[in-house]
């Protein structure tokens, strides 16, 4: 094992100011406020205006992680978020970094749905390891979802939760702080056709102009038989990936100090956290921002260090799922490293 750590830097986090409230979802669906609010564990959601774009949410979520360090220093910037970006075939990093002006900085792309961003942690940290050239690397997600939601369709009702917004995290070589440790996935190709936007792409192309309007929003193929499916494997997969992340990283599933995981409503995530031995106190519950794609893990952390719940010397873990079907898990050491 290498002796370099690669350490996060800090943290920026950028929601547009439009607001989608239980109420609105409740309206929008026709489902009760109260199970909005309780079954799906949605307070509220962001919604990005017109004018603003997957990239532009990016570079502003960027900017706030640089916290003023000059962009031209950046090696790297890493767009992981979600594949719905400001055009069909466009690189979304490349925007970034020219908004940003980081000159200087390659650019690259993760895609991996709601997982990339807690993959990415693993291979960033490897690249930057191997390569001593790449010193400070920006790895952002955005995503604006909320587009392709089509609230009066009751068979895509589990992805109302989705929120606009955008998450950047800038890495370190060589920092001894925050160290990104170890990771682990469990995927699952059965789920791969589950879940799309059915009307765009090479499958349908010949027929685009002929599109069924319905076609254009991020469906549930079939929605029972998906489920049939999931529910018996999906919280067993979350478990694993978490445990074995933590095992990986040599101090054990035992010994869990904060959960950053996707978005999960809290009967869900209260499960997840009893496995561990821990409690929402050791946890953010993204009741107000609903689903960010792969943005979620990130706000956990910088929410829970901002209300003194992820302190220096916790072993957190970031724990994520993306359609696919893949579950991911990294370990990260919070606060100074001592090896």
């Amino acid at each position: 094992m290498s002796d370099i750590t690669v350490g996060i830097r800090s943290i920026g986090c950028y929601v547009p100011d439009g607001i989608r409230d239980s109420a609105w979802i409740a309206r929008a669906s026709d489902i009760p406020e109260q199970v909005i609010r309780e079954k799906f564990g949605i307070k509220q959601i962001h919604k990005a205006g017109r004018e603003e774009t997957v990239s532009s949410m990016g570079v502003e979520a960027a900017r706030r992680a640089l916290n003023g360090m000059d962009p031209k220093e950046l090696d790297m910037v890493v767009y992981c978020g979600s594949e719905y970006k400001d055009f069909y075939l466009f690189n979304c990093a490349a925007a970034i970094q020219y908004g940003l002006g980081a000159v200087n900085a390659a650019v690259f792309e993760i895609h991996n749905l709601c997982s990339a961003g807690v993959w990415g942690l693993k291979v960033l940290k490897a690249m930057m390891i191997q390569d001593p050239t790449l010193k400070k690397v920006l790895m952002v997600s955005s995503s604006k979802e909320g587009d392709l939601i089509n609230y009066r369709d009751s068979d895509s009702r589990f992805m109302f939760n989705f929120g606009d917004g955008a998450a950047a995290v800038l890495l370190e070589r060589g920092l001894g702080e925050n160290v990104i440790l170890e990771s682990a996935m469990i995927a699952d190709g059965q789920f791969a056709r589950d879940v799309s936007v059915p009307g765009v792409g090479c499958q349908n192309f010949e027929a685009f102009d002929r599109m069924d309007p319905g076609d254009k929003y991020l469906r549930v193929m079939d929605v029972r038989n998906m489920k049939e499916r999931l529910d018996p494997v999906t919280m067993d997969n979350f478990i694993r990936a978490v445990a074995q992340a933590a095992d990986n990283s040599g101090f054990g599933r035992d010994h869990i100090d904060y959960l950053a995981p996707i978005f999960m409503k809290r009967s869900i995530l209260a499960h997840l956290l009893d496995q561990f031995g821990l409690t929402e106190a050791q946890t953010y519950v993204l009741e107000e921002y609903g689903h960010c794609q792969s943005a979620d893990c990130f706000i956990s952390l910088w929410e829970g260090e901002r209300a003194g719940k992820l302190k220096a010397g916790d072993r957190a873990v970031l724990v994520s799922a993306g359609t696919g079907y893949t579950w991911a898990a990294t370990a990260v050491q919070w606060g100074p490293w001592h090896g």
